[in-house]
């Protein structure tokens, strides 16, 4: 019996000894060489709706999937305008963009069209319950509800870490960014993904 306690003793120590080391929280989020959770949504382009597929998506070529934060915010704003000034260069290297954050697809709609942000370049896709972050290991962080835009619009819906996936052809995770562990600015989530996609 005191063998059993010191065992579970051991295995319980254990464990918290892990969960307190730098970074175990990011365990769940995937990583380079992972398959990519493929995933359907309710999409805006030029502010027309659509249901976007990563799998279709995929059968054409190499897709940058960018979580963000929430449209009509400062480095939202400046990493959607530039996806759009580099979409050219994207489709020429035979890569697609989707953009998925907590907005609905009401104010995608209108910052999909929006000439200073995605200007009808590339897709933004909703994903407001945080069903499509969660599958790709990312938690929506809830404490920006009720904060107000650049519009002076309020939001809500919490914010999706600004996270960035370079997904191969062959459906498995080429790269991933990360501002949050990786501390780069949306505009290098922009400028490393097409480094990467042009490489391939």
């Amino acid at each position: 019996m005191k063998k059993k306690y010191y065992y579970l003793s051991f295995l319980i120590f254990s464990f918290s000894i892990l969960t307190a080391l730098p970074g175990f929280t990011q365990s769940k989020m995937l990583k380079k060489g992972d398959a990519a959770p493929v995933f359907t949504a309710k999409a805006s382009l030029a502010g027309n709706e659509f249901n976007f597929s990563l799998k279709k998506s995929l059968a054409k070529g190499p897709v940058v999937v960018y979580f963000y934060p929430s449209a009509y915010t400062g480095g939202c704003d400046a990493e959607a305008h530039s996806f759009a000034e580099m979409k050219d260069k994207f489709t020429a290297a035979g890569a697609t963009i989707i953009g998925v954050s907590g907005d609905d697809i009401k104010r995608l709609n209108t910052f999909s069209a929006d000439p200073d942000y995605c200007a009808g370049k590339f897709a933004v896709a909703s994903d407001s319950e945080g069903k499509i972050a969660a599958t790709y290991g990312l938690t929506i962080n809830p404490s920006k509800l009720g904060m107000k835009d650049i519009r002076g619009i309020e939001l809500n819906h919490g914010f999706i870490p600004r996270t960035t996936y370079v997904i191969g052809k062959n459906g498995k995770i080429i790269a991933v960014f990360s501002s949050e562990t990786d501390h780069i600015s949306p505009i290098e989530h922009v400028e490393k993904s097409l480094a990467i996609v042009k490489a391939l």
